[in-house]
């Protein structure tokens, strides 16, 4: 039976899920973002591509490298506590 402390838990690891898995791409645009920020304001360049191709190619690189751990940790998330919900085990 699903109580108000199993969903709320539930929805907090959900969360933390949310945040453990996204935290990779977020920290490479994050670093992306204010080394082409800080080449820019060096040079004096401001071409709109050039904060945005980098950011997009690092991203997809380490979308592309942690594939498999949030993969794994969704995976791990359905099946160690959605799926017990919903079968009702």
């Amino acid at each position: 039976m699903l109580t108000e402390v199993v969903f709320f838990d539930t929805l907090r690891m959900g969360l933390w899920i949310a945040t453990v898995t996204s935290v990779p791409i977020l920290s490479a645009a994050l670093v992306m973002g204010v080394g082409v920020g800080l080449f820019q304001a060096l040079t004096s360049i401001q071409e709109m591509t050039l904060t945005f191709v980098p950011k997009l190619l690092a991203i997809v690189a380490v979308f592309w490298m942690s594939m498999s751990f949030m993969t794994r940790t969704l995976v791990d998330f359905f099946q160690g506590q959605i799926i017990p919900l919903i079968t009702g085990g």
